[in-house]
């Protein structure tokens, strides 16, 4: 991945993600403005990972339930 294609996809997940946290943080649903940061601190984790060259760790349901952020 080059260094541009990796600010685009910053940029990509960035954007997407403080746009749906900002947009539930506006009607007030602090639950879902959680559940987003969280989404977003994976997505970023995951491209790091892919960045450093390390295999995306095996999904656990207990790994991938947002239910876990509470409001």
């Amino acid at each position: 991945m080059t260094r541009d294609q990796l600010a685009a996809e910053l940029l990509r997940i960035s954007k997407l993600q403080l746009s749906d946290i900002t947009r539930a943080v506006k009607n007030g649903e602090k639950s879902i403005a959680l559940n987003e940061v969280v989404d977003l601190g994976r997505r970023l984790n995951r491209l790091a990972d892919a960045v450093a060259g390390r295999p995306a760790p095996v999904a656990t349901p207990a790994a991938t339930d947002d239910s876990l952020v509470q409001a």
